[in-house]
């Protein structure tokens, strides 16, 4: 009989009485005359603090329970709850937008710690996985990168794209989780110093590249290290060429990359541009020179201009475009490190031995009340732990797979055994080709799954897997990633949420 690969089968009378230790956790907790005021990235990094500090401790969450640590923007009110802090815990490994960050790194006092809890995860128990990506797309998927370090704390990258030659436009965009488009690079207008972003070192985020016309282009970029202080420096740029159209050569002896994974990258340490691409045989990213590779948009990537009036800088509706989507939800950063880790119970239990460490650092008076408190949930994390693995051991073998429209549970699949069946999200606001439906139908019907997973905070932009779902006859559940909402307010009932339903709607009643 399966079980799980590192759990035994305990009594799970503590988790029974989870509740009363997590309680309805709030955004803000504690009493006026806490010890300590704490400010954390997300709602759900709230509530493990909360358990280790209870009435020690006022608390506050940056990102909201409906909010995605993504793309939340922060407001002023977020800034000046930052500054209160004596302490900011964030969860690392770029999870939040990198706006976030920059927002903390500005506003913390000096002597607040900031503590990133994953960067440190290993040291106290948990484990870090790699981030795997692999959406199935037809065409090129290709983000933007950055590699290497750079000095000082929120720091940032910014890649310019001074120059394009080439028979149309170029627009490069990115639609966030409500459909709304932002546009990094129009060269309808001129390229200028608007046409940039910015992304943290050792990180990449997946956008849209749309073409106007078929054709070969010629796109240089250039890029500058931007520190807190306002300081700028030049780093290196660097000429990437695309073909467009299928009747489009590239010239002799150049790689052509027309599929998988890539992104078009900058090296902070060392200046180069190249080409960042997933090499199947070694495991390990190709670094491919700029100018000795084409990156290729053919006729199959053709889409029209949606009509919706936030696409008009796109052209006029129902004209042909050339796109390479971004292919997932929303606003994503990341670097190469799966950040999600409490997806996993036992890295939620590292999670709460940094925090308690931490803690006591910064109030040593309350070294026994936190040490109380964590060794107390502890003891509830291990019997969800369990409970979590013997619900999903239930689950008959050929159906833990899981489809869902974020990739947020490689934790959860390796630690109680499950499969992530990635499918491809086609470009928001524009409906999707009868290939892609076709094709994220047949992924449902070989993957024989019994049901696939919305996140309630990203379900009002999951309307091809919901419709394809349907015509397929299989069940449509629902599944907590990153953040809560109204129903679920705290770690420990999301996970038992999780555990309950992927046990219904995959197990053989489903």
């Amino acid at each position: 009989m399966w079980g799980h690969p590192r759990r035994t089968t305990t009594a799970v009378a503590l988790v029974a009485a989870s509740a009363l230790l997590s309680g309805c956790s709030g955004l803000q907790t504690g009493s006026s005359d806490a010890e300590l005021t704490v400010s954390t990235t997300t709602a759900i990094i709230a509530d493990l603090v909360e358990q280790v500090g209870g009435d020690r401790l006022d608390v506050t969450s940056i990102v909201p329970h409906h909010g995605d640590p993504h793309s939340y923007e922060p407001s002023p009110g977020d800034a000046a709850k930052v500054a209160k802090a004596d302490v900011v815990f964030s969860n690392g490994l770029l999870l939040e937008e990198p706006g976030i960050m920059k927002m903390v790194h500005t506003n913390a006092r000096k002597p607040a710690p900031k503590i990133e809890i994953v960067e440190k995860l290993e040291q106290y128990g948990g484990t870090v996985i790699k981030l795997e990506e692999d959406l199935g797309l037809n065409v090129l998927w290709l983000g933007w990168a950055v590699e290497g370090k750079v000095e000082g704390d929120g720091s940032q990258v910014r890649t310019t794209a001074t120059k394009l030659e080439g028979p149309g436009e170029l627009r490069v965009y990115l639609t966030d989780t409500l459909g709304k488009p932002k546009v990094y690079i129009d060269s309808a207008d001129g390229l200028d110093d608007a046409d940039s972003f910015t992304l943290p070192p050792e990180a990449h985020t997946h956008v849209n590249w749309a073409f106007s016309e078929p054709g070969t282009y010629r796109l240089s970029v250039e890029g500058s290290a931007e520190t807190l202080d306002g300081k700028t420096e030049e780093i290196g740029s660097g000429t990437f060429t695309f073909t467009v159209g299928d009747d489009a050569e590239a010239p002799e002896g150049a790689k052509v990359l027309d599929g998988g994974h890539a992104d078009v990258a900058l090296n902070a340490e060392t200046g180069k541009v190249y080409v960042r691409a997933d090499d199947d045989k070694s495991g390990e990213p190709a670094r491919l020179p700029a100018d000795d590779v084409v990156l290729n948009v053919p006729d199959r990537a053709k889409e029209a201009v949606p009509k919706e009036e936030p696409y008009s800088f796109l052209g006029e509706a129902g004209d042909e475009l050339w796109v390479l989507p971004q292919a997932v939800i929303g606003k994503h950063v990341h670097g190469d490190m799966d950040p999600h880790a409490w997806a996993d119970v036992a890295n939620a239990a590292a999670y709460v031995r940094r925090i308690e460490a931490e803690l006591i650092k910064a109030d040593p008076d309350g070294k026994a009340t936190y040490e109380k408190n964590a060794a107390a949930y502890l003891k509830t994390l291990g019997a969800l732990d369990e409970e979590v693995a013997k619900k999903l051991a239930t689950v008959p073998e050929e159906n833990r797979k899981l489809i869902t429209t974020h990739d947020a549970f490689g934790y959860l699949a390796k630690a109680y055994g499950m499969e992530v069946a990635g499918f491809v999200v086609p470009v928001p606001n524009q409906e999707p080709s009868a290939a892609e439906v076709e094709e994220l139908g047949d992924t449902i019907r070989e993957k024989q799954v019994p049901s696939v997973f919305l996140e309630p905070n990203l379900a009002a932009r999951a309307d091809v897997l919901r419709r394809v779902a349907e015509d397929q006859g299989v069940g449509i559940c629902t599944i907590y990633g990153d953040s809560f909402d109204d129903k679920v307010h705290d770690y420990v009932s999301m996970m038992r949420h999780n555990a309950t339903e992927l046990a219904k709607c995959l197990g053989k009643e489903a």
